[in-house]
């Protein structure tokens, strides 16, 4: 099933009064402007809204995903979606609060834009009523000259206010400072907000409450240069239950792009998710309903041991993410290396994918096994290998070794080789 005949089978949770609650509800709203007039706009007749995306890498992640979801889910409730590549505010760099950000070459950049555009464009529909939008800010600013910029947009900040703004600040008071570039962003971003009401009649900006500052650059700028107002709606910082940021591990972000992050990689880092994060979690990634959430929240407090919520929230974003198919893939690789599947079926590349999650080594056709299942850390020492082998619990392949001095003569694919200690303690084999 495609992306696009995916998302037009799902729909907002009916059993909320109003988008507003259902978002409220899903622990999405951390910051707004004016609650109640917003909450009576997304109620009424369509509004055109937007999000942005700074090609920074060659990937969106975790943390994109959940702005990329409620763009989704106010587009299913009727409103006009833009969705922004900052072809121009990705040369630049929003602040970070470490350290200045590297800056990459304009054909980097270029590159990367087109590739966030695909892929942000597969959790949106082009097509019907409210068709979305993709936009590229580089198309309003590259013609506008140094001096039109400070003329027209410049002379409506000021440095007093730009200075207070959290990430400006955080940084100012760091040992790196920052450059007059990061500092400029935020006119940037406001100028963004300014030529999509022009443009498109935008009134709503989405992003993440870290990012408050920049969006709030947008609403004011539009109110002193046009008269109106706009709206901002911020979700919260994902994070987990003992605080820690969601989305990274030892500073590696978890990827949408399968080049980088491969979908049973991405099936497991959310099958791995905490009892404590899981229902959080499937509120914010997933369009289950609300009677479905409940019920697995109920199976979670009953039968923590089931992992019910877990395995459905695992197939529901890798499918969105990935598709139907590779969620599938994923939960039968797992299945086969603990015995439960048939190994020979598996793809090559789902398979390698998994084995790359396990403990593993490159080994040649003759190597000893018991000599493998030390190396690999299965067994303490060689003659243990063979000890584990005597007592008949050791699997090549899922095929069960009988002899203590068998050595490595079976492939999958004729390039793996999966050995397994038990039911549970596996390590992958790469052919050299």
């Amino acid at each position: 099933m495609s992306t696009e005949s995916k998302l037009s089978q799902q729909s907002n949770d009916k059993s909320f009064a109003s988008l507003w609650d259902e978002l409220q509800w899903r622990g999405l709203i951390a910051l707004s402007t004016d609650e109640a007039e917003l909450k009576q706009l997304l109620a009424g007749e369509p509004i055109t809204y937007y999000c942005g995306f700074d090609p920074t890498a060659p990937s969106l992640h975790l943390g994109n995903l959940v702005q990329l979801l409620t763009l989704r889910r106010l587009q299913l409730a009727g409103h006009n979606p833009l969705l922004l590549i900052g072809g121009s505010t990705g040369l630049v760099g929003d602040p970070r609060p470490s350290a200045e950000r590297t800056l990459n070459s304009k054909e980097t950049v270029a590159e990367w834009v087109q590739k966030l555009g695909t892929q942000g464009a597969r959790f949106l529909s082009f097509e019907g009523a409210n068709a979305a939008r993709l936009v590229n800010n580089l198309d309003w600013t590259a013609p506008m000259s140094a001096i039109d910029f400070l003329r027209d947009i410049g002379k409506h900040f000021r440095v007093g206010k730009m200075l207070s703004k959290d990430a400006v600040s955080a940084r100012l008071n760091s040992e790196h400072g920052i450059s007059y570039t990061e500092f400029s962003y935020q006119i940037l971003q406001g100028m963004d907000f300014l030529e999509l009401f022009r443009r498109y009649g935008c009134v709503l900006q989405t992003g993440g409450s870290d990012q408050w500052g920049n969006l709030t650059s947008g609403t004011d700028l539009i109110r002193k240069v046009e008269g109106a107002s706009a709206h901002i709606l911020a979700t919260p910082l994902i994070t987990n239950s003992d605080g820690q940021k969601f989305g990274k591990s030892e500073g590696n972000a978890v990827w949408l792009d399968a080049d980088f992050t491969s979908p049973y990689a991405f099936y497991q880092f959310w099958l791995n998710v905490e009892d404590a994060d899981v229902i959080d979690r499937l509120k914010v990634f997933t369009f289950c309903t609300k009677a479905e959430i409940d019920e697995l929240a109920k199976q979670t407090a009953e039968a923590p041991y089931l992992r019910a919520a877990q395995k459905r929230l695992a197939f529901e974003v890798t499918a969105l993410v990935h598709s139907p198919e590779a969620a599938q893939a994923a939960i039968d690789a797992s299945a086969a290396l603990f015995g439960q599947g048939d190994l020979e079926s598996l793809d090559a590349q789902t398979l390698e994918a998994a084995l790359r999650e396990l403990p593993n080594m490159d080994a040649a056709p003759g190597a000893s096994l018991a000599q493998l299942l030390c190396d690999t850390g299965l067994v303490s020492s060689v003659s243990a290998g063979r000890r584990a082998i005597a007592e008949g619990g050791v699997y090549l392949n899922n095929q069960k070794v009988e002899d203590e001095t068998a050595t490595l003569d079976a492939w999958l694919n004729d390039r793996f080789a999966v050995l397994r200690r038990g039911k549970k303690t596996l390590a992958g084999i790469f052919r050299t």
